[in-house]
């Protein structure tokens, strides 16, 4: 008789309850209570139920779960510095000093990074997050088998930090995990996590599922997590999360260090729809507006005339843009996008990026406490390369790269998310303003950044002689503002 999963969980809690409960005291002279019960045979029958379910996940699951070992980029040297002076200026100060004040971290190929994944496709087809391989020079994979493969990156998005490989060659079957429908996720149910954190591979760790749609994680340009409090360590990066039918619901992705029980996964319906357009055309095509915007503070909604939780405020229109040519504004909030209601930048961003390049949909806007409606063409949004080709390696002078465990750890920083500045151009904007390689860049005017797309984007409307805040991590773990001035022609 299957035990509906409602009825197995109430009981399963009063019997933990009831087994958890202190036992009473006995006064002098008072009756002594009768003895506990043994647990009766239909508790005990709820409790195997329950063991076996997880027990079932972990045998299904598990040997579809991957190591993902991957050799990665060498760190270029600081120019005219030859090894020969580096050498010597570290036994005159002393490693620490030199760590401190040259801002020199080890090459980043004196081991090997590793990661998980999930095979999710037959055809050896793997999904994991973009950071674990984004710098690789060369991938491995390793089933539950031991088994070990050449894998090829098929493609990545740094904007939802998802990266789908493929094994080369495989010989033999394999085995591959069964994906669920992350839409349907409720508050409460149980999830399982299963990874190779700290390089003990495939652990399971369940919980549930303490929330859905997490945005302003600040590891992800478009983020809607999936929140869980089934334990995630450095290592799961790319692992699933699992339902208790043991379907995966999600890509384990992040983890809230200063916390316990904060892990973030990417919801599988995302997932799966990157994974489609990375395979088919090799890159992720979403719609763009060509508007830098912001959420809006109290005093800016109430200076506009809208609600602090009613639309995104525009900050700039970018030139030739498809905001720009439909008439959006600076200063413009834009309250509905194709028809719904906006509420902040993220739901924006995630309905703008899923219309089809070329259609047209309707804008409304609050513009000097009025309603305008308008129709924009949806243009393409830029690829990271095509960005970083017409923008030049640098941000106002500064080469970044999205901060991983690895190299928060190489430069004394405690923050888990944000971009680590490499490289700062002397003279620049970005010297000006007092910002060291070494330093992790966590927010720029108030909105956070992990990648470098956002970084670009927070910057991209800024005039000659403006300025915005950006909150800092320096090495060593100390937080402070700096402001960030556009250089003048």
């Amino acid at each position: 008789m299957m035990i509906p999963f409602r009825a197995l969980a109430a009981s399963f809690l009063l019997v933990v309850l009831g087994a958890l409960a202190p036992p009473a005291v006995a006064q002098p002279g008072a009756p002594q209570p009768p003895r506990p019960a043994a647990p009766t045979p239909d508790s005990q029958r709820l409790l195997q139920v329950l063991e076996d379910a997880f027990v079932s996940v972990a045998d299904r699951a598990t040997p579809s779960v991957v190591n993902v070992s991957v050799k990665v980029k060498r760190g270029p040297s600081p120019e005219g510095a030859t090894p020969e002076m580096e050498e010597r200026f570290r036994e005159f100060f002393g490693p620490e000093l030199f760590e401190r004040f040259f801002h020199r971290r080890p090459p980043r190929d004196q081991g090997r990074a590793a990661g998980s994944g999930v095979l999710v496709d037959p055809r050896g087809y793997i999904l994991t997050n973009n950071h674990v391989v984004e710098n690789a020079t060369e991938i491995e994979v390793r089933l539950s088998d031991d088994r070990k493969f050449k894998a090829v990156l098929v493609g990545r998005d740094g904007r939802t930090d998802l990266a789908v490989l493929r094994i080369e060659n495989p010989a033999g079957p394999l085995p591959v995990a069964e994906l669920g429908d992350s839409d349907r996720l409720r508050v409460g149910q149980w999830a399982i996590a299963i990874g190779n954190p700290f390089g003990l591979d495939r652990t399971v760790t369940a919980g549930i599922i303490s929330a859905t749609g997490r945005t302003h994680v600040g590891v992800a340009t478009y983020e809607a997590f999936i929140q869980t409090d089934a334990s995630i360590n450095p290592g799961n990066s790319g692992g699933p999360l699992l339902s208790i039918d043991g379907r995966v619901v999600g890509i384990n992705t992040a983890i809230v260090s200063s916390g316990q029980g904060i892990g973030f996964a990417i919801p599988i319906n995302m997932a799966r729809d990157i994974m489609t357009q990375l395979i088919n055309r090799g890159k992720v095509v979403r719609g763009w507006l060509g508007v830098a915007i912001q959420d809006l503070s109290p005093e800016l909604a109430a200076g506009l005339g809208v609600k602090e939780d009613a639309g995104a405020l525009v900050a700039d229109v970018m030139k030739d843009g498809p905001a720009a040519a439909a008439g959006l504004r600076p200063g413009d909030v834009i309250v509905e996008f194709g028809g719904s209601a906006i509420k902040d930048v993220p739901d924006l961003q995630k309905r703008v990026a899923a219309v089809e390049p070329g259609r047209a949909a309707p804008v409304t806007v609050m513009r000097e406490k009025k309603t305008v409606t308008l129709s924009v063409k949806i243009g393409e949004q830029p690829t990271d390369d095509t960005m970083e080709a017409e923008a030049g390696d640098e941000i106002l002078g500064l080469a970044v790269e999205p901060l991983t465990p690895e190299t928060a750890r190489q430069s004394r920083l405690s923050a888990r998310s944000g971009l680590l500045v490499t490289e700062v151009a002397p003279g620049s904007a970005g010297a000006v303003a007092g910002i060291r390689p070494g330093d992790a860049i966590l927010e720029v005017n108030r909105r956070p950044v992990g990648d470098a797309a956002a970084f670009r984007e927070a910057v991209a409307g800024l005039k000659p002689g403006e300025s915005v805040p950006v909150y800092l991590q320096r090495g060593g773990g100390t937080n402070e503002y700096v402001v960030l001035t556009a250089p003048r022609p």
